[in-house]
């Protein structure tokens, strides 16, 4: 038993964060000093991104049936990120609006911090947006290139070095995965030893409000789209546990999207819609940075007591959809996103950001875990609704050996034998 828990990567995560929050709480300078560590860790696994997408959308649209199935599940991405993402604004926007977090809070240290680089010239460029987003442009030629080699009359000879090359390269993301303690330690002692829990306690309400908020959109609105297809949210997170406790440590969900895309895959959702849905959905589909924007836009009004008008707070949410969205892949761009809402809207005072400074960092963490589920849920949404969706794996990989009577299920759209080879050796390294 106790050499099972010591070669469970959850429990060194789970111990490596007690100890950074530990140490940063302590030895703040040494926390400081960590901070190359969780840095370095996320540097790495941003090599794995873009070759991942690559391989995967390129493998996945030339094992599809039909290239208008692949128009259709990109079409059905962008429309499900954008019905999701502004449900996710109202909800902020609602919540925000009766507990009212900003009421009451000190405004004396506004003013006091420097906030020239958020301001300026901080319109949203959708060129610059597709210059800047590597991930995009990934994405695009990728696509391209697997339409190419799915209409190549010997496109099985070419796949199959594809093919190899994908064996390796997850099993390289393997080994680098356990080096994910050392990475959360790094990140979680940096974000103590410098903010500090100090911090927290003036704006301890809006951060509960945050936190309470995502949750409830997680359990209620993420937990109601896989119900609707007879999947358990819990036992969805039970699966991807390592990678939330990796995103919780690092604060970014970057740390663990090529291992999400990997476990998605294995229980049993199509390569193309994880190749395309994922990957779009981390720019476009941002469920927990949109509950924190509209969040944050009405706690500054709140602290100024701004009274928005029905009107202002629709204008807020309209310019929130296209910021949101817009600003992705920008360095500092939550605080980017709402200097530009702000100058849109141009009621509340962007000064008011400085007061946001202190915790944004403790939030973030909420952010990118939010992200991430809502990434996980929109792919497993639209496998299961472009009937792509293999549920004989989904158990198996949920570890649920007695299905219940009640449940049919169903295989559907069943992988090559090639793609099933190479999962499996994927599997047994």
């Amino acid at each position: 038993m106790f050499k099972k828990i010591l070669s469970n990567l959850t429990f060194w995560v789970l111990l490596a964060i007690t100890c950074g929050v530990l140490v940063g709480h302590f030895y703040p300078a040494t926390g400081v000093a960590m901070q190359p560590l969780g840095k370095y860790f996320i540097d790495i696994i941003k090599l794995f991104i873009n070759p991942i997408i690559f391989l995967t959308i390129v493998t996945g649209i030339c094992g599809m049936d039909s290239l208008k199935r692949v128009g259709r599940v990109g079409g059905k991405a962008l429309l499900y990120f954008e019905i999701i993402t502004t449900l996710a604004l109202l909800i902020g926007i609602v919540v925000a609006h009766f507990i009212q977090p900003g009421y009451g809070v000190d405004t004396s240290g506004v003013g006091a911090t420097d906030l020239s680089k958020y301001k300026g010239d901080v319109s949203v460029s959708w060129m610059q947006f597709f210059k800047e987003n590597i991930t995009i442009q990934v994405l695009l030629c990728s696509i391209l290139i697997g339409i190419l080699l799915s209409k190549a009359p010997n496109k099985d000879k070419v796949l199959k070095p594809i093919y190899l090359a994908s064996k390796y390269v997850f099993r390289a993301l393997h080994w680098v995965m356990k080096a994910a303690p050392i990475g959360a330690f790094g990140g979680m002692a940096f974000t103590i030893g410098k903010y500090g829990v100090a911090t927290l306690v003036p704006l301890a309400k809006l951060m509960l409000c945050v936190y309470i908020t995502m949750a409830v959109f997680i359990l209620l609105v993420l937990g109601s789209l896989l119900k609707f297809y007879k999947i358990s949210l819990l036992a969805f997170l039970n699966y991807i546990k390592n990678e939330l406790l990796i995103v919780l440590g690092t604060s970014s969900s970057e740390a663990a999207l090529p291992s999400l895309m990997e476990k998605l895959e294995h229980m049993g959702c199509h390569k193309s819609v994880v190749g395309l849905v994922v990957p779009t959905g981390y720019s476009f589909n941002l469920d927990g940075t949109s509950i924190y924007l509209s969040m944050a836009v009405l706690f500054l009004a709140q602290v100024f007591q701004i009274d928005l008008s029905v009107q202002q707070m629709l204008m807020i949410v309209g310019v929130l959809m296209v910021t949101s969205k817009g600003a992705a892949g920008v360095t500092g761009s939550g605080f980017v996103i709402l200097a530009s809402t702000l100058s849109a809207v141009k009621v509340i005072p962007v000064e008011g950001l400085a007061l946001l400074l202190g915790v944004d960092r403790f939030m973030s963490e909420a952010r990118a875990i939010t992200n991430f589920i809502g990434n996980g849920v929109a792919t497993i949404f639209i496998s299961c609704n472009e009937k792509l969706f293999d549920r004989g794996r989904m158990f198996k990989a949920f570890h649920i050996h007695a299905q219940p009577k009640h449940v049919h299920v169903k295989t559907e759209a069943p992988l090559t034998k090639q793609q099933e080879q190479v999962i499996s050796s994927e599997s047994a390294s």
